[in-house]
């Protein structure tokens, strides 16, 4: 599998102007390649080349392989506009903003990142530096630094594509290493994770994650947010931007904590991890307004994908369930009905009369779910 590993490069001053350059040529690059990709109505990679490559080399001081890279990147960034086009993530049809994505070229900042491959970026992990391709010619002896695991990763994995990526001032290489997959457990049950807004995660072994705290942390974010948007100076603008990267590593770092935790626990009892498969859920819940603000302001998805590598790498099963009717259905008994639910925490089966917390129902469902899924998978075909 893969990883992606983030290191932080220590150029000197002329070592930095010259990254600077390189990323500033390159985006100016994707952005004509993007115009022409537009205007020609051609967007797969290899036949872009054919209309594109000869100038992006001469025009932008771009080698071979960087004018290769910036090609691939237009062709990519359309394909992901693409599918966000057919998912509805840009408005209706007929809209303003449906339009415009349809028909207006790509753009790309100029600190956009850019990818390098092995004839553009060697590594020294020995003295801990980097060669480096420049439209100003290659630097050598790059430094770089990181955290002990991710120094270890580059030093010892096979290193594939990197990006070069530029933020708030400080330079960073996101390398892509191949992990070795353990083989999967033979699960002796599963552990149903529940996703909601009340609770990031509930488990089927009732612990809560990441509850009334952070529910109070991103309420008072939203309230910052709302009176930074207001107010609509330069300024407020900009702690805006700053505001919106403090709060993505905050919820990155509560994600990674709660996927850790969950993982280790399927270790510790050699189960598997059963979670709901939340694709589309924001099309699919109705919810009054302030719980869509507050449904909308955590990345599930991200939650998903770390629980996802992460069980990966500890050799744990996970399954996806169908997420309809486990909070309104009775874990003990099996059944449903809408009823059973009188309020966001609580659970009142109306056939057996269970009492629960309506979190830890779901999660139970999810997880026997889980089992059933694995069975079917896994059961042996008949001769």
């Amino acid at each position: 599998m893969k990883l992606v590993v983030r290191l932080k490069l220590q150029p000197a001053p002329q070592q930095a102007s010259a990254l600077e350059a390189t990323l500033r040529a390159c985006n100016a690059a994707a952005s004509e390649v993007a115009v022409v990709a537009r205007q020609v109505g051609v967007y797969r990679n290899y036949d872009l080349r054919r209309h594109v490559y000869q100038a992006v080399k001469d025009d932008h001081r771009l080698g071979a392989q960087a004018a290769q890279h910036v090609i691939k990147k237009v062709s990519d960034a359309y394909k992901t506009l693409k599918a966000n086009i057919r998912a509805g993530n840009l408005g209706k049809p007929g809209s303003k903003r449906h339009r415009n994505a349809e028909t207006s070229p790509v753009s790309f900042r100029w600190d956009a990142a850019q990818p390098y491959d092995a004839r553009m970026l060697s590594w020294r992990p020995d003295v801990r530096t980097v060669s480096i391709w420049t439209v100003d010619g290659r630097l050598k002896a790059v430094p770089y630094t990181g955290s002990s695991d991710q120094l270890k990763a580059v030093a010892t994995l096979p290193i594939g594509e990197s990006d070069l990526v530029h933020r708030d001032g400080m330079w960073f290489l996101h390398a892509s290493v191949e992990v070795p997959e353990p083989q999967l457990i033979d699960p002796v049950g599963f552990l149903g994770v529940d996703m909601g807004v009340a609770n990031i995660a509930y488990d089927s072994d009732a612990n809560r994650y990441a509850g009334t705290r952070l529910n109070g942390y991103r309420r008072r974010q939203i309230r910052l947010r709302a009176r930074l948007q207001h107010k609509a100076t330069k300024s407020a603008r900009r702690l805006l931007a700053r505001r919106r990267r403090k709060e993505a590593r905050h919820a990155a770092n509560v994600n990674h904590v709660i996927a850790k935790t969950i993982v280790t626990e399927a270790v510790r009892t050699g189960r598997g991890i059963a979670v709901e498969n939340l694709t589309g859920i924001r099309d699919r819940v109705r919810l009054r307004k302030p719980q869509r603000v507050t449904l909308s302001s955590w990345s599930f998805r991200q939650l998903g994908a770390f629980l996802a590598y992460k069980a990966c790498r500890a050799g744990v099963p996970l399954v996806q369930v169908d997420p309809r009717y486990t909070s309104q259905t009775c874990s003990r008994c099996g059944h449903r009905d809408k009823r059973n639910r009188p309020d966001q925490e609580t659970f009142t089966c109306r056939s057996c009369g269970v009492v629960a917390h309506a979190d830890h129902n779901a999660a139970l469902n999810i997880a026997r779910r889980g089992v059933e899924g694995w069975g079917a998978v896994n059961r042996p075909h008949a001769a």
